[in-house]
């Protein structure tokens, strides 16, 4: 695949410079020229689909200043314990360790600067759609269901009001600018052949001890397992670890089967997550980190946080 055809996805935004899944990250990544812009979807206790990476509130927001006394016996703060009016009482800002409440990447937008807060799906849905109009531009959204499994003990349907959602703005088919995403598996199967969606699915590969889902990520990442994705889904996202696992005694990284196995079923590769301030031990700088992916590997498309360096190392290519 050559540079012009390469997917450059805004992971929860241009979520490398201001807080992530803010309307504000998301415009950004717009201007930025993403060709794809991550949401997370989570429930409100009154099902409301809310763009948020965690089922929990605590991490990214003022929730514990706000409602003090609202946390559940594990001491956490589950969006779906709030109503959406209570929700936007919360500040947002960067993503904070639970324990030292401090920033996970400290050089970014710094904490208590600025007004940022939580949008519903259907907002972040009218702003990319209303700045595709005014740009002319066809920049298309790419919504994970995040924790189904959970939810449906809580007695929701995530999945079902999602669709719906997605169903009223216009997004029908496999044409549509859009990707479905979710780690579990049995889920995209309920999507794809229950609930009927026509949408292009994605399966999210993780590791078994991420409890992310009640799907087993070692076997899915076999022939076998990438054959039975291929029945339900038009692409894999896999963790940048699941495409290079090691280093040969040269220092050089070495390159999995995983992009060939889904290549060869017709699956297309949207590797997460390409950061500038988290490299891997084996790229010395992000251009080397995006050299290995999108020459060595040759995935198809790349999560990012920082989708304007993606961009420029495509452009650069190009010439």
């Amino acid at each position: 695949m050559d540079a012009d055809q390469k997917m450059v996805i805004a992971h929860r935004g241009a979520s490398g410079y201001l807080p992530e899944h803010t309307l504000a990250a998301k415009a950004l990544a717009h201007a930025m020229g993403a060709g794809y812009i991550e949401q997370d979807v989570v429930l409100t206790g009154d099902d409301v689909a809310l763009v948020l990476h965690d089922i929990h509130l605590d991490v990214v927001t003022d929730v514990a200043e706000i409602y003090p006394n609202r946390a559940r016996d594990d001491g956490r703060y589950y969006a779906i314990d709030f109503a959406l009016d209570e929700i936007r009482r919360l500040h947002v800002h960067e993503r904070v360790d639970l324990q030292t409440r401090r920033p996970v990447y400290a050089q970014r937008f710094p904490l208590g600067k600025s007004y940022f807060h939580i949008s519903t799906l259907a907002e972040e849905i009218e702003l990319v759609q209303g700045l595709n109009r005014s740009t002319g531009r066809d920049v298309g959204i790419y919504p994970e269901i995040k924790a189904p499994a959970w939810h449906r003990g809580e007695g929701r349907d995530l999945s079902r009001i999602v669709l719906d959602l997605l169903e009223d703005y216009g997004y029908h088919d496999a044409s549509d600018e859009i990707y479905v995403q979710c780690f579990d598996a049995d889920e995209l199967r309920r999507l794809r052949f229950d609930l009927k969606t026509e949408l292009k699915l994605v399966q999210l590969l993780g590791e078994n001890d991420w409890n992310e889902a009640p799907t087993d990520f070692d076997r899915l990442k076999t022939a076998d397992g990438i054959e039975e994705i291929s029945k339900y889904a038009q692409a894999i996202g896999p963790w940048i670890h699941h495409v290079f696992e090691s280093v040969d005694a040269g220092g050089k990284p070495r390159v999995t089967e995983l992009v060939r196995l889904a290549h060869a079923q017709g699956l297309a590769v949207h590797t997460y997550t390409l950061r500038v301030d988290d490299l891997p031990a084996y790229a010395e700088s992000f251009e080397q980190l995006l050299e290995l992916f999108l020459d060595s590997a040759n995935v198809d498309g790349v999560f990012t946080d920082f989708p304007d360096r993606v961009i420029r190392h495509l452009q650069v290519r190009r010439r």
